[in-house]
């Protein structure tokens, strides 16, 4: 075990768990970071109804309290889709102080949302009915390729197979918001990796929110034939050298600042 080199906070997507990434939380371990892995709130072996949130800013606020414990030394945080999304609105309105922001696949738009007349039911039913249960879309075949994976995630108990319509509603608020409130994000620097063929969100919307913010340092990856789990492709530990390559360069940046 090499020194700890810094914290990573994982942020995972929806209708998973922090469990998905046992895998890469050991490789991280093994090259000396620190890592700060949960369920959010309503996922997993998290507390409270599942596949529901009051507000998405329960997500936010969740983040908060992970960065906290990070105490002292450097800090990155990894969203996966939602949870990229989580990661940017916690940004944008809370300004944290961290060295870099990994975003794999950030969800910034859907490819398969609501139908039209769901959609405007969901509005309403935002208001009468929030804890109504709808069933997702998710199957493992359309987020990895990785035979593994999809095998797992069939008798995985934890993974959700319907949301609320609050939460759908919160989802897309945020999606829209993150654009809003682009010029909130703070300067810090910047990774987005994302799927080359992602059945999942939208890659078009990825690299236009990527182009409009205005950041000192920032680098787009997209990763060709890539389905939209890319740390659960089976050529992940790819795109984790290039993660470990971002992170390193950050933590010599800092050094050289402080020499």
């Amino acid at each position: 075990m090499c020194a700890v080199q810094a914290t990573i906070v994982i942020v995972h997507g929806a209708f998973e768990h922090i469990g998905r990434y046992e895998h890469l939380i050991k490789q991280l371990h093994a090259d000396g970071y620190k890592v700060i892995s949960r369920d959010l709130p309503g996922q997993g072996r998290s507390e409270g109804m599942k596949g529901h949130i009051k507000s998405f800013n329960q997500y936010i606020h969740t983040i908060e309290e992970w960065l906290k414990e990070t105490g002292e030394g450097s800090v990155f945080l990894l969203g996966h889709s939602m949870g990229g999304l989580a990661v940017i609105r916690t940004m944008q309105q809370l300004k944290l102080k961290v060295d870099g922001v990994i975003l794999s696949s950030p969800a910034l738009g859907i490819l398969e949302g609501a139908s039209k007349p769901m959609e405007a039911a969901s509005r309403i039913l935002n208001h009468i009915w929030p804890k109504l249960q709808v069933g997702n879309q998710l199957s493992s075949e359309k987020v990895t390729r990785n035979e593994d994976v999809r095998k797992r995630d069939g008798g995985d108990a934890l993974i959700l197979e319907k949301v609320s319509v609050r939460w759908y509603r919160e989802f897309q608020r945020n999606i829209q918001q993150a654009f809003v409130d682009i010029d909130q994000f703070p300067d810090v620097p910047l990774l987005v990796m994302q799927a080359g063929e992602d059945l999942m969100v939208d890659a078009d919307k990825t690299r236009e929110w990527f182009h409009k913010v205005k950041l000192s340092e920032k680098t787009y990856k997209e990763w060709p034939g890539f389905y939209h789990e890319i740390f659960n492709e089976p050529e992940w530990k790819r795109v984790y050298s290039y993660t470990s390559h971002f992170i390193h360069q950050q933590l010599s940046n800092l050094h050289h600042k402080e020499g």
